[in-house]
């Protein structure tokens, strides 16, 4: 092993960790990677600076992961496949992933802090979603795992004593788990969660803007137990580092992604190699039908959180809004007004409602679909820039919430994902023109629908080619139901026995009698 270990119990040098204050002029903290049950700095020595969104301040030096960093992470998973993990029973595994939700909870302000301190989102947001779901994610796998059937035949044979086929359900080995910095902490472990609980070992590659949960984890995962490699986390970015090594990796047995269309394709290529399979969770560019039957109040208050939240940042989001003429003045003028209630501030500000965008470079890229529209002829209902900030956070990556009317069906603004919190809202006449506009898109991964009218919400819901369609709500989300979406979307489903298909290989046994 090429990788160098330092003598610590941690990722950050003692006293700098992310659910503690450092003392101006201290040094920045360090996120290392987590291999073979420890913590290492990797033997490239480089490093590369993750900064607040909220205000630009350095919050960490992460170390990134060279070649042999990344061969040292998949030989201790292979390793650990036939070690004490792989040898453990269902009950057994199922236990210890109990201990790591557990662990998770009770360092629940640890967990807190370091999403924060990546990603900028309010406190109320991380508290109530990402840190609970984080830790649900392995205690509804582990139950999903313990209680999943499989399937049993009788077969006749010509000598009449017959036979009997089972099915037995056994690990697929190494996952590469390549996850997003939107929703860090609960889109990785809505993979490692699954993975785990099936009997695999897992390489994380997290978001090199989203580092520090998923190397905190690591702790996690020694004080309940998971033995030395089952669990490893390397950092870095995609081409020619740690991502492009990893998926590349003849020793990776399937790869598991989330995040945008292009890169999901340039995954894909490399997976063809070794035949290795994929599961993607891609993009969106997802349609609300609001029919004029709809509880307006209801319609208003799901909009602004699909079209708002997380500050737009979020796959399952709304940025093409389809309402029926008779009430888009109305709701064009409450969503605008709701809008222009949300409050961007610090995260931990009790009033706060809106965070910033991940990095200045996204913002950029948000605010170039800002001018865009513009110049493509829409009228701006509300937004369309930057918010004046107090001084001490002028340095992050703010931007206004954004409506638009106006826009031809074909402008980019309407067909390309922008990931901010930004909508696009047009008028339709019937019920057929909704379906139409709604599935005019290259995209499929979610949709919601409102209306009061129970045979017009099974229709529509029905013809919208979407993974998940919304009938009145938005994230509502049961973790036994299939998640996921069609055409440029992705490939495949996760969610309760549905996240088994990847995460299993499928062995029929035949007992002549």
């Amino acid at each position: 092993m090429t990788t160098s270990t330092l003598s610590r119990t941690g990722p950050w040098p003692d006293a700098a960790r992310p659910d503690s204050a450092s003392a101006d002029g201290a040094a920045p903290k360090e996120i290392l990677h987590f291999i073979g049950g420890a913590y290492v700095a990797g033997g490239g020595g480089r490093r590369f600076e993750n900064r607040s969104p909220v205000d630009g301040s350095l919050v960490s030096l992460v170390h990134e992961a060279s070649r042999a960093d990344v061969d040292a992470a998949v030989a201790a998973a292979r390793a650990a496949l036939s070690g004490p993990w792989g040898r453990m029973t269902v009950q057994e595994r199922v236990d210890r992933l109990h201990k790591v939700a557990e662990g998770i909870l009770r360092r629940f302000d640890a967990f807190l802090a370091a999403e924060i301190a990546d990603t900028g989102k309010p406190q109320s947001l991380a508290s109530h979603i990402d840190i609970p779901r984080g830790a649900a994610n392995f205690a509804v796998f582990a139950d999903v795992v313990k209680n999943v059937p499989t399937e049993f035949f009788e077969l006749a044979t010509p000598d009449g004593a017959g036979a009997l086929n089972y099915a037995r359900r056994g690990p697929k080995g190494v996952i590469a788990v390549i996850s997003p910095w939107n929703l860090p902490l609960l889109l990785m472990t809505w993979k490692v969660g699954p993975a785990l609980a099936c009997g695999n070992t897992v390489v994380v590659k997290p978001s090199e803007e989203t580092p520090t949960t998923a190397a905190l984890l690591g702790e996690v995962m020694n004080e309940a137990g998971i033995p030395p490699g089952v669990y490893n986390v390397v950092h870095g970015f995609g081409p020619d580092s740690a991502g492009e090594f990893l998926t590349t990796h003849p020793g990776v047995d399937a790869i598991t992604f989330t995040g945008e269309t292009r890169t999901g394709e340039a995954i894909m290529k490399a997976a063809a190699t070794g035949v290795r399979a994929v599961s993607f969770e891609l993009g969106g560019k997802n349609p609300a039908v609001v029919f004029a039957d709809c509880d307006l109040d209801k319609a208003i208050e799901g909009t602004l959180r699909s079209a708002f939240a997380n500050c737009g940042q979020v796959c399952l989001g709304t940025e093409r809004i389809y309402v029926e003429r008779p009430i888009f003045d109305a709701f064009v003028a409450r969503l605008k007004a709701g809008a222009e209630a949300l409050v961007p501030g610090h995260p931990f500000a009790s009033g706060t409602s809106l965070g910033p965008l991940i990095s200045r470079e996204h913002r950029d890229k948000v605010l170039s679909y800002y001018a865009r529209a513009i110049a493509d002829g829409a009228t701006l209902v509300t937004g369309g820039g930057v918010p004046d900030m107090p001084a001490e956070l002028a340095g992050g990556s703010w931007v206004q919430p954004t409506i638009w009317t106006g826009l031809p069906d074909d402008s980019a603004v309407v067909r390309e994902e922008i990931f901010g919190p930004c909508c696009h809202i047009r008028p339709f006449d019937s019920e057929e023109e909704a379906v139409a506009l709604a599935n005019d898109t290259p995209y499929g991964l979610a949709a919601a629908v409102w209306t009061e009218n129970l045979g017009r919400a099974h229709r529509v819901a029905g013809r919208i080619g979407a993974g998940i369609v919304w009938v009145n709500s938005w994230f509502l989300r049961d973790l036994r139901t299939a998640f996921g979406g069609s055409k440029h979307s992705g490939i495949g489903r996760e969610g309760g026995v549905h996240s088994l298909e990847f995460y299993t290989e499928l062995k029929n046994i035949c007992v002549k009698l």
